[in-house]
């Protein structure tokens, strides 16, 4: 592996903004699959664990520094095989039913519809419910939107009262099925458009709350299904008659390998190839991103139909002694820097993207938090959010790499150092992802348009890539202070290798721009 430079340089105008960055980009999902319902947000009322009516106490303080915009459930897989009903109404007389999606376990419904809008309302999060399209019925969906969101005395509300809820709550977003190409069905993409449109048809907006209905997208770059999706909705004259879109959004899923397909090497250890390697297929969101973009833009240049990443993150093989049908892995440097890169990329094309979700939040996949009884760790990948929670709502900045570093990994140039930006009111923040694994990089970055000082600059890393936290270590990858200096409106900053920094910018007034040849040459 050759790194051809040491030294990146880039320029920010702090007054010129763009597109505002949608905090929903830094949505969480859970899913009934291994330990992130069930021994992850749920322990019960019983349980020794403190907790708020079941729902574990530690879990919600660290998700709430998070500022934790919404949470995605019940699915996944499962949405597409979960029935409301069966999780509402006095627990001991709930039936058990077999999650065969995720290790052919039976759960007895003790976490439904009450206890995720509990908890969503304990995180202070949206709610991103995702409904059941492939075995489950028109009508059954339209009565759930019924039962959570009606006021008067409709059946459902009669019924959500009887269950011990009064007044109705609020579902921002509504998902009409999951993988409808896969575990939702296996559909064309054109028999699933019908089917969407008609779901969505009948989730109605009740009273004041107004849903954001999500339609199952392509897998990865398979634009043909969001070119059929987006198709199938623009050219129904009846959707388009009264200007109500019968779905508001499409999604698309991406999971990040180093190459060789989800769920075959291991999260740790790994080589400096397949580091690389992951840092490749990482990067290569955007492209995905642009081609889902491009076609959504020629059926809709008003941005009437925004784009969701409703499951993004790494998937490794499942750690050695769990069950393999729990997807638990470790979370180490490389995750992290994983999810740094696809939130630049989520950052740039704000204009469309309005939310995205990581897989998944508690003890699955690439995770938030892990739990060991009544251990918490924090992962290197909640740390990415945090160091990153200023970018919600707040407006894109023009930023730009003008010299980067790279190395090359599968015949292609992959540049090691990934920035974005935004500012609110008289602040700004900067995200900086250095993936050369075994150098530092020294980055100049002209900040062109107003004046600025430094408030914070934060640098998580490692002793090496796959460096994690756990019960004997919580803190071995962990946010510290990092040296920048400014000067007359240059910021110099080095990072050191595998590492993922924030600084934070307190703003001044308008200044002219001050040519600098060596960077903007």
């Amino acid at each position: 592996m050759t790194i051809t430079t040491t030294t990146a340089r880039a320029i920010i105008d702090l007054d010129v903004t763009g597109d505002r960055i949608n905090r929903h980009i830094y949505g969480h999902f859970a899913e009934h699959l291994g330990r992130c319902i069930y021994d992850g947000f749920w322990v019960g009322e019983d349980s020794d664990i403190p907790n708020v009516r079941g729902i574990r106490l530690d879990i919600i303080e660290a998700l709430r520094a998070l500022d934790i915009p919404n949470l995605r459930w019940p699915g996944g897989c499962f949405a597409d095989t979960y029935h409301w009903r069966d999780g509402v109404g006095p627990r001991e007389l709930r039936p058990q039913i077999a999650n065969t999606n995720w290790g052919d376990v039976v759960e007895n419904n003790h976490f439904g519809t009450h206890e995720f809008m509990d908890l969503c309302d304990l995180l202070g999060a949206d709610a991103y419910v995702n409904g059941n399209i492939g075995s489950g019925t028109v009508q059954e969906m339209s009565e759930w939107v019924e039962y959570l969101t009606r006021g008067d005395d409709s059946p459902m509300a009669r019924l959500r009262r009887e269950n011990g809820r009064d007044e109705p709550w609020k579902v921002p977003f509504w998902g009409l099925g999951n993988e409808a190409w896969g575990c939702g069905g296996n559909m064309s993409a054109a028999h699933y458009a019908e089917e969407a449109r008609r779901y969505a048809t009948f989730t109605h907006n009740h009273g004041d709350n107004r849903l954001t209905r999500i339609a199952a997208g392509a897998n990865e770059d398979d634009l043909d299904w969001t070119r059929v999706l987006m198709k199938t909705l623009m050219e129904c004259h009846g959707c388009t008659l009264y200007g109500n879109l019968p779905y508001q959004a499409i999604s698309f899923h991406y999971y990040t390998h180093s190459g060789s397909g989800i769920n075959t090497e291991d999260a740790a250890p790994f080589s400096d190839e397949k580091y690389y390697e992951t840092m490749a297929y990482a990067a290569d969101v955007e492209r995905i991103v642009r081609g889902h973009v491009a076609v959504m833009d020629s059926y809709d240049p008003d941005n009437r139909v925004s784009l969701v990443c409703d499951e993004w993150g790494t998937w490794w093989n499942v750690e050695e002694g769990t069950n393999p049908g729990f997807l638990f892995q470790q979370n180490t440097v490389r995750d992290a820097l994983v999810a740094g890169i696809h939130f630049d990329v989520f950052h740039r094309y704000a204009r469309r993207i309005s939310m995205a979700n990581i897989a998944q939040t508690v003890n699955v996949l690439q995770a938030m938090v892990l739990t060991d009884g009544d251990t918490l760790v924090l992962t290197p990948t909640y740390h990415v959010f945090e160091m990153n929670k200023g970018h919600q709502d707040a407006l894109q900045l023009s930023a730009h790499l003008r010299q980067v570093p790279t190395a090359r990994v599968r015949g292609d140039d992959l540049p090691l150092v990934s920035l974005s930006a935004s500012t609110r009111g008289d602040t700004a923040l900067i995200s900086l992802s250095h993936l050369a694994v075994d150098a530092d990089c020294a980055v100049s970055i002209d900040l062109r348009g107003r004046g600025a000082k430094v408030s914070r600059a934060r640098v998580l890393t490692g002793d090496d890539a796959s460096a994690f936290n756990d019960a004997a270590t919580p803190d071995r990858v962990a946010p510290r202070a990092f040296d920048t200096v400014l000067r007359d409106g240059m910021l110099t900053v080095t990072l050191p290798p595998h590492s993922f920094a924030t600084v934070e910018l307190e703003l001044g007034p308008e200044h002219p721009a001050i040519e600098r040849e060596d960077v903007a040459s």
